[in-house]
């Protein structure tokens, strides 16, 4: 796992040592540029030692016959497989690693090599014969890729404090990115915060030469269309557990050693009890997190550490505690720094918490359960969405009027929360339905907050990539299906994945996820969804594949938040700090929000007359990252 940056165009060399510098904390253990004037090409590179660990993983990298060169950052975990098959077709290697096999693949198969990768992956290679780069990000976006297409050519980095290490880069606000951060709490790829930076989507590439972007396109895709799979019930957990056991063991390939993260929920529990088996005799080193506040278990949330115990306990693994408390709360400005957006979670602290004690205790890899909810079902709106029958078919004018009793229900307990918001949209229809379960907040009272320039120059963000996204869905593709087809291409993506990668990267580990090895993630595709979400309990075909390796306390629980108590900080830990971020002069002088607006929602919220904390929160976010990343000449904490 590493970090790169690379232009093509006419840039100063010296930018690439900037961008280097900028994304340090992604590579502690080496360092690396290569230029190419005779194309203008520049390639950088932060190491994070995994496989190979000697110099001769050193990158940018550079073929044995010295025609293609790479800047690369994950893991090929079939790269075994794929080093043997070209080896038998003749061709050279001077490394153990599968940096080396990403070059001599490329000079085999050109752009298809991508077809034969099962890895996670964000790489560049520059071709010297024809002075081209291929820009790849994997196909379910664990890694993260930024570019820019500027007047002087064509920047890309793992991050994107280090594009703007070009100070020529616009710093111009898109208003539809803040619109989606507002609604979803985080922005779909392709957008950013800024006009002029976009992210690569995961399963595309792009062709680069001379310092424009001559070719974009999609070379992969989630297999959400394919046709189910009419497996007898047995056969089918058989097969989800021999699947699921192929991908821990391949992800297990290191030559440092691998630790896991370990909730003590069904996820990383799996994960945690597969990798033990595999390792035998070895110890595996887990991970996770306590909090001293029980306010931490409040707000729909659980106490997750006696579970993670007692999995510990039955597994026979090494469980390491970080216990944290109210300094929790000093850690948002980091937070929002290192995600380079301004996600409205604070989730991604925790995951920083435990990045950091793994990697004081030698951790440099952590398995994750990451992916579990997104392809076997498990969010609260799966269960939502398959009980949607026994009330869709009321009239409109009904479903109008449920509309408009759930937006007055006072928000005073969990309960009362979650009925308001499984009915702040049952007037929609189809599609628009199926995405306004990713709303924290109902497009009308967004508008509320929204400065007039604002409401005025961008596009309604539900029209946005979300709900386009499955017009490219067959009509066939049921309901439940098209949800788990955003949760990969959107919420995972660009949310989950990309704070798991930031805040990790950030403490020097690496973080897997055997949950979303393509051909597991095939396989849940073809299952009849009465498999994956059985009433009101979703994961059913994963519960009982690990009925065998885990307790059934641990294989039978419900779904719980990994975050903090938001809401009483808001009010109480974090009131100065939003009394700052959100005053009237700093809302008017950004010119994004309605100072009168956004006072109001404030006020509401304290006063209990509404749950707006989340998107409270992602103005407070937006502004931070504003103050970071735009009204610096480069991106800083200071």
């Amino acid at each position: 796992m590493c970090g790169i940056a690379g232009y093509s165009g006419d840039f100063d060399t010296e930018l690439l040592q900037r961008m280097n510098d900028a994304i340090a904390h992604r590579g502690p253990d080496d360092a690396g540029l290569a230029t190419f004037p005779e194309h203008r090409v520049g390639l950088a590179h932060r190491r994070l030692s995994i496989i190979d660990l000697s110099q001769r993983g050193h990158q940018p990298m550079a073929d044995v016959t010295g025609s293609v060169s790479i800047t690369y950052n994950g893991e090929i975990y079939n790269y075994r497989q794929l080093r043997r098959d070209l080896i038998a077709d003749g061709y050279r290697f001077a490394s153990d690693c599968d940096t080396e096999v990403l070059l001599n693949l490329y000079l085999r198969d050109g752009e298809k090599m991508l077809e034969r990768l099962n890895g996670i992956f964000a790489f560049a290679i520059y071709d010297s014969r024809d002075g081209s780069m291929l820009i790849v990000r994997d196909g379910v976006g664990v890694k993260p890729v930024y570019y820019a297409e500027t007047p002087r050519g064509v920047l890309f980095a793992s991050e994107l404090k280090a594009l703007l290490q070009e100070r020529s880069i616009d710093r111009s606000i898109d208003h539809d990115a803040v619109r989606h951060h507002l609604l979803f709490l985080w922005s779909p790829s392709p957008l950013t915060m800024l006009r002029s930076v976009h992210k690569l989507e995961p399963g595309h590439a792009l062709r680069v030469r001379h310092g424009r972007i001559e070719r974009h396109w999609c070379f992969y895709d989630l297999p959400i269309g394919e046709e189910f799979v009419e497996w007898p019930t047995e056969d089918a957990i058989v097969q989800v557990r021999k699947h699921l056991t192929q991908a821990v063991e391949r992800q297990l390939v290191s030559d440092v050693p691998v630790g896991a993260f370990l909730s003590g929920g069904l996820d990383s529990s799996a994960i945690v009890a597969l990798a033990q088996r595999a390792m035998g005799n070895e110890r595996l080193q887990c991970f996770t997190i306590g909090f001293q506040d029980p306010r931490a278990i409040a707000e729909g949330m659980a106490d997750d550490l006696p579970y993670a115990r007692q999995v510990a306990r039955e597994l026979d693994v090494d469980l390491h505690v970080v216990t944290v408390g109210p300094e929790m709360v000093d850690e948002l400005r980091n937070m929002v720094f290192h995600l380079d957006e301004p996600q409205a979670d604070p989730a991604p602290i925790n995951a920083l918490f435990i990045s950091r004690l793994a990697r004081e205790h030698g951790i440099k890899v952590l398995l994750s359960g990451a992916g579990g909810d997104d392809i076997f079902t498990g969010y609260r709106r799966h269960s939502a969405l398959n009980l949607e029958p026994y009330w869709s078919w009321l009239p409109a004018p009904v479903r109008r009027g449920m509309r408009v009793a759930a937006s007055r229900v006072r928000p005073t307990t969990e309960l009362r929360r979650r009925l308001s918001k499984a009915f702040r949209h049952a007037d929609l229809d189809g599609d628009e339905r199926i995405v306004s379960y990713f709303h924290w907040i109902a497009p009308d009272q967004l508008e509320s907050v929204l400065s007039p320039e604002l409401r005025q120059s961008a596009a309604p963000a539900p029209r946005g990539p979300v709900l386009r996204a499955l017009d490219g869905l067959p009509d066939s593709v049921p309901p439940l299906n098209r949800m788990l087809y955003l949760e990969g291409k959107f919420f995972l993506a660009d949310h989950n994945l990309n704070y798991v990668d930031k805040v990790s990267m950030a403490s020097g580990v690496e973080v897997r996820v055997p949950l979303l090895d393509p051909d597991l993630m095939r396989l849940a595709a073809r299952l009849p969804l009465d498999v994956k979400q059985r009433g009101r309990t979703g994961k059913w075909i994963l519960r009982r594949a690990m009925e065998t390796y885990l307790p059934r306390s641990v294989v039978h629980r419900g779904k719980t938040g990994f975050g903090a108590p938001l809401r009483h900080w808001l009010r109480q830990d974090l009131r100065p700090l939003v009394d700052d971020l959100l005053s009237d002069r700093a809302v008017a002088s950004r010119g994004l929000l309605d100072p009168a607006g956004v006072r109001a929602m404030i006020d509401s919220d304290r006063n209990r007359r509404c749950d707006a904390s989340y998107t409270i929160f992602s103005m407070m976010c937006i502004e931070l990252w504003c103050r970071m990343f735009v009204d610096k000449p480069t991106p800083s904490l200071d």
